[in-house]
């Protein structure tokens, strides 16, 4: 049997990869943890889980073909679950740094139903932030 404890990490393939490692740094807080270069790889760690960014341009990204664009995607979206979950300050805080945050819904998630923000990262992969769930 296999018993899924939650998300190691998820891979996302770009084609400007220090613009990525600005916005995941920058704006979600997420620090570089390891750099493989002559791969084409980035990891930076996002709580227990790892954002993995491949360079489209380096031995790893090479093997996946094109860069995802509006036509062409590689992932709908994933979720990073978030504490302190303040709707205003994560909008204000997005917006600030040049992203236009979706409306705060109530949306079901691995720990029950909660408050969550979409948008979207540089290469246009839609990011979910995910409160806490409901008492």
């Amino acid at each position: 049997m296999i018993a899924v404890k939650g998300l190691d990490h998820v891979v996302l393939r770009t084609a400007d990869i220090d613009r990525m490692i600005t916005f995941y740094g920058d704006v979600l807080g997420c620090p570089v943890e390891r750099r493989l270069d002559d791969l084409g790889l980035v990891q930076m760690r996002a709580g227990t889980s790892l954002i993995d960014l491949v360079d489209i341009n380096g031995e790893i990204g090479r093997a996946g073909g094109a860069a995802a664009g509006d036509e062409a995607r590689n992932l709908d979206h994933y979720c990073l679950r978030v504490d302190n979950f303040d709707a205003d300050a994560i909008a204000a805080h997005l917006k600030n740094h040049g992203v236009e945050p979706g409306d705060p819904a109530r949306r079901y998630g691995a720990d029950g139903f909660g408050q969550s923000i979409y948008f979207q990262d540089p290469d246009g992969n839609t990011v979910e932030l995910k409160g806490p769930p409901e008492d």
